[in-house]
């Protein structure tokens, strides 16, 4: 079997266990563009709402950094501001929005393997409220991943000059 056989099989093995409840899903693409043109898409806070179907503004209060906060606005709902709890540069950030008795995490990682990217949005909540946000809000933003990154694939695809 060969190794991007292999690689896709886990991904999908990987994708299915954790797309299992509202709770906690994430969604992994395979793309030819270059780690550091999705790099590009996801720290550029100002621009998500361009890719993040649901989102009407972001803005970002700092450098790129563990500890820099921000101000998510949805389409539909309250501004929500967040914090970056994890920045590996070039690899992976995780940020966390406070919910009331809760919170909702995003992580958003990179890897390349054989001239190849893969990307991963990963969503969870935590708290005694989870079940309920995951509920009310975890489908929804389940349901959009997918379409959201398609968008970001074909956006880094277009702008990576490499390819």
């Amino acid at each position: 079997m060969s190794y991007s056989i292999l690689l896709w099989l886990m991904l999908a093995a990987t994708q299915a266990l954790a797309q299992s409840t509202d709770t906690h899903f994430s969604h992994t693409v395979i793309t030819s563009a270059s780690p550091q043109a999705v790099w590009h898409i996801w720290t550029d806070v100002p621009n998500w709402q361009s890719w993040d179907k649901g989102l009407k503004a972001a803005t970002l209060n700092g450098p790129f950094a563990v500890g820099t906060t921000g101000v998510l606005t949805p389409d539909r709902g309250p501004k929500s501001p967040f914090i970056l709890t994890e920045v590996i540069d070039g690899k992976s950030y995780t940020f966390r929005t406070k919910l009331p008795l809760g919170a909702l995490y995003v992580k958003r990682s990179l890897g390349a393997q054989n001239g190849q990217t893969t990307f991963t949005h990963e969503v969870w909540f935590t708290g005694v409220t989870k079940h309920l946000f995951g509920r009310v809000s975890g489908r929804t933003y389940r349901a959009l991943l997918p379409t959201v990154m398609q968008t970001i694939k074909t956006r880094a695809e277009q702008s990576d000059p490499s390819l």
